[in-house]
């Protein structure tokens, strides 16, 4: 029996099941319902996404509110590694900027759309009817959500966090830290 579960992005699924609190069935069909969700936000507007490499994560934030595309950081991976979501225009000027303010890597990833950005909210919206509409039940520990890097238990709190995290970012650095100080 775990003690404390989490996932990375798309892995929060299979942290779900791990815990007990979604069927492997479910999981599943969860999984497929957002990659088709999300391939049709990928479509609505061409974007992109961008790894930032060697800057604090307050640079890269700040950097990315004085752009007035959408560029939105999306996963905090580990510190120095942020990646960044948002338009085509909007992740060039931002790899620009934030190579000029000194990261050492700006590297733009051959990805089809701008996940965890505001870019996916037609997936979101699509998504959160098949998420209502399965049963998740608590699970026998802790899970970790992207979302916020916390634990939560409450199955009606998870739900509400799987469908937030499609347009919000992956907080894996914090949720990691979170985990450790945890024990």
């Amino acid at each position: 029996k775990p003690e404390m579960v989490a996932g990375h992005s798309l892995g929060e699924f299979s942290a779900l099941v791990s815990a007990g609190a979604l069927s492997f069935a479910d999981g599943l069909k969860l999984v497929a319902a957002r990659a088709n969700a999300m391939q049709k936000a990928c479509e609505i507007q061409p974007s992109t996404m961008a790894a930032i490499l060697g800057l604090d994560d307050y640079t890269v934030e700040y950097i990315c509110q004085e752009i007035s595309n959408v560029v939105v950081p999306a996963n905090y991976n580990c510190p120095g590694q942020l990646v960044i979501s948002g338009t085509i225009a909007g992740i060039d000027e931002a790899c620009e900027k934030l190579t000029a303010a000194g990261a050492k890597h700006a590297l733009k990833l051959n990805v089809g759309g701008a996940f965890h950005s505001p870019l996916m909210e037609a997936a979101r919206v699509e998504l959160k009817h098949a998420i209502v509409h399965t049963e998740i039940k608590a699970p026998v520990c802790p899970i970790y959500q992207n979302i916020d890097a916390r634990p939560h238990t409450d199955p009606e709190e998870i739900k509400h966090n799987l469908i937030a995290q499609l347009t919000g970012p992956v907080r894996w650095t914090q949720t990691v830290v979170r985990m450790l100080e945890d024990g």
